[in-house]
This record gives C-alpha cells, structure tokens and sequence, in this order.
C-alpha cells in the first residue's frame, strides 16, 4: 500500500495516535526503548520504520543505520559501533538493520569468519540481558517474506529510479543463496531468541498487514498512559507475528 494511502486509514491514525502517547509516556518516565529491524533485504523494514515515526516528536526518537565498518571499527570489539548509538532517557532508537549482521548477512556473504559469528551469538544475548536488567526494553523484529515476494520487490527496486538506491551486492545474491540465509536466520533464532528478549517475526509479504501488526506489538507491550483510548485493537493478530524464544 502506498505511503500517502495510509494518511487517511482510519486504523493507521489511531495506531499514530496511540504511538504518539507512548512516546510522551517514554519521555515523561525517562524509559528507554530500542527496536531491532531485521530481515531480508527488500522485506519492508525501512517502510515500516518510516510509518512507526510519521507522526512522533524527532526530537526523541533516532532512526540508526550504520554503514560498513570503518577501518578503525573493524579491529574494535564487535558491538562498539551500536552501543554508542543506545537510547537516552527518554528516547526511542530505531535499528534499520543491526548487531544481527554477523548472525546472518556477514556469515553468508563471507564478510566474517566462523570464530567471529559464533563468538556474536555467544555474546549477543549476554549484551541483550545486561540491557534488559538495566531496564531497556528491547524488541527484536524480523520481517519474513517468502522468496517469490523478494524476487517481485528486487526486481522493482532494479527498474524503479526512487528505490535503485537501495540496490548492494548483497540484493544480488539474496535469491542465490537463499537457504543459505535461511540456515542462518533458524540458526539466529534458536540461538539468541530468549525468553526475556524473544523474536517477534511479522509475516511481511502484505506489507500494511506487517506496518500495523509491528506497531501494534510494541503499542501492546507498554503500559504508557491513556493506553487504548483510540478504541484501536492493540493485541496483534496471531495468524501474522509468531513470537521465537518464549521457551
């Protein structure tokens, strides 16, 4: 569904509205929230970042999307890139893509090498805990479509001069190597989806379905003022977002 159509969904309105209350929830109580967008490439997770902050205050909330290391972060400790980027008080932090490359992208495309990968999935979820404890409240997303959906949307990125931006060598070896992104992406789950940071996988091939499902997860998870007043059903629907890791 296009952007501009969502402007006027009545149900999108009321999911902004109950948004924009969780926002001045965080700031008032100085809470911190960090959400994870992860998935394949083309499967909806700039689009939905886009929706879950059209009607926010930018002055609390950061959208972060880190390019490859420099040459100084590579002989770094893996996470010192991401952890400087961390909410404040009062701030919400959208990762477009994350630590989670060295569990699927990196180890794919050869971009690290074994002792790395699982020396992150061993350490991912003590970092996850520490943050946790210290009352972060971290959710994890992963935006799942099927290979026949990627192939449409990787194909309309090729010929559409808005979206060509978006193209990388990895786009070019996503329907390649797809099990082998797969046997990565089960293995992530099963090693780093716990039951205090479980994985919320949002069925992505409807694209407005997965924007509205994802934010009414997170709408559903806090317990921010005035909480429902839209009248706006904020459980999600369980036939699209599966939770991994709830042991």
């Amino acid at each position: 569904m296009a952007f501009l159509s969502m402007e006027t969904d009545p149900e999108y309105i009321a999911l902004q509205t109950e948004m924009v209350r969780l926002q001045r929830w965080i700031i008032e109580n100085k809470k911190r929230l960090l959400i994870i967008f992860e998935g394949r490439d083309t499967a909806g997770k700039g689009g939905a970042i886009m929706r879950f902050v059209r009607y926010i205050n930018p002055r609390y909330y950061r959208v972060v999307a880190l390019t490859k290391p420099s040459s100084v972060e590579l002989g770094q400790w893996y996470f010192q890139r991401y952890i400087k980027e961390l909410p404040n008080p009062g701030e919400i932090v959208l990762f477009d893509r994350s630590w989670y490359n060295r569990a699927v992208v990196e180890p794919v495309m050869g971009f690290c090498d074994e002792s790395q990968h699982q020396l992150f999935l061993k350490q991912v979820v003590m970092l996850e805990d520490m943050l946790t404890e210290d009352d972060l409240t971290l959710i994890k997303f992963w935006f799942s479509i099927d290979a026949s959906e990627q192939k449409k949307r990787l194909d309309e990125r090729r010929i559409n001069p808005l979206k060509q931006w978006k193209l990388s060598t990895v786009d070019a070896k996503a329907q390649e190597k797809w099990q082998e992104f797969t046997t990565h992406k089960d293995r992530m789950f099963s090693r780093t989806g716990t039951p205090q940071n479980p994985w919320v996988i949002i069925k992505g091939n409807n694209k407005h379905e997965a924007r509205l499902e994802a934010m009414r997860y997170v709408l559903n998870k806090l317990p921010y003022d005035r909480k429902g007043e839209t009248g706006m059903r904020l459980t999600p629907d369980g036939k699209i977002v599966t939770i991994m890791g709830q042991g």
